[in-house]
């Protein structure tokens, strides 16, 4: 679980409430409009919805997970695995690593294209061109969560003149201008919250786990071709710490 995340999102949400709570004298009903939320939240959906398919939109949402469930394997522990495996590649040949282990599936992905034999260029190409589609795929998910939160806004805004359009329609009625304001008001309010509370972060959250899923895959492959040119695994450690921060590469140089 990222607790970043989690802290993050329910810390801005408490925080939203305890003002409102404050400021409502305890009264959070009246934060609470029906029409608005249609506007905003219904609104937003339906526009995404024309902008991308409906396969799309759906897998968005289990994409999302990753803002909040996912963790990025360290590029140390994967440096680690793949010494080990060079290790065992050059001891028992591409053979001996059809036994081994391995809990990343692109790694494994790359380990069985090796025991199967595939030529070095088929191998490069196959791994590269899925990390590339895997990124565009995931950029995808990341465009409908930014879709979402520009549409926030413009979309309050929108139930915002709504409202404003039915006060100044029935200004001879004193009791419709209340309810007119509460749909203008609200709407720039749920607006607001939606884009800059939840889905804008999401979506940045997301674009992180992105570029991290994206080197450590980019490592993967590196560390591949390293084990299928037979390299010495202490030659092939070295190409690959250069994937780590350099204080960090300093501190396992010093406990070297």
């Amino acid at each position: 679980m990222d607790l970043a995340t989690v802290i993050g999102l329910l810390a801005t949400l408490g925080m939203m409430v305890w003002a409102m709570y404050l400021s409502a004298s305890g009264n959070l009903m009246m934060y609470y409009d029906f029409i608005s939320i249609v506007i905003v939240f219904g609104g937003s959906i339906t526009v995404v919805m024309m902008k991308f398919t409906m396969g799309q939109l759906a897998s968005c949402f289990s994409a999302a997970g990753k803002a909040f469930m996912f963790k990025s394997q360290s590029p140390e522990d994967l440096i680690e695995r793949s010494v080990q495996l060079a290790d065992t590649a050059r001891k028992g040949g591409f053979l001996a690593l059809e036994e081994a282990e391995i809990t990343n599936p692109f790694m494994q992905k790359g380990i069985n294209m090796l025991v199967d034999g595939h030529d070095a260029d088929v191998v490069r190409n196959t791994l590269e061109k899925d990390i590339e589609l895997t990124y565009a795929r995931h950029e995808v998910y990341v465009g409908v969560w930014k879709q979402l939160g520009d549409l926030g806004p413009a979309m309050g805004m929108i139930g915002t003149l709504v409202g404003l359009v039915a006060m100044l329609a029935n200004m001879s009625d004193p009791k419709s201008i209340g309810p007119a304001m509460a749909v203008a008001l609200l709407t720039t309010l749920y607006g607001a919250l939606q884009a800059n509370c939840l889905c804008m972060p999401i979506a940045d959250k997301m674009i992180v786990r992105n570029n991290e899923e994206k080197t450590n895959n980019q490592l993967i492959l590196d560390a591949i071709m390293g084990i299928q040119d037979g390299q010495n695994p202490k030659v092939i450690e070295g190409v690959l710490r250069n994937y780590i921060k350099e204080k960090k590469r300093a501190a396992k140089t010093d406990e070297a």
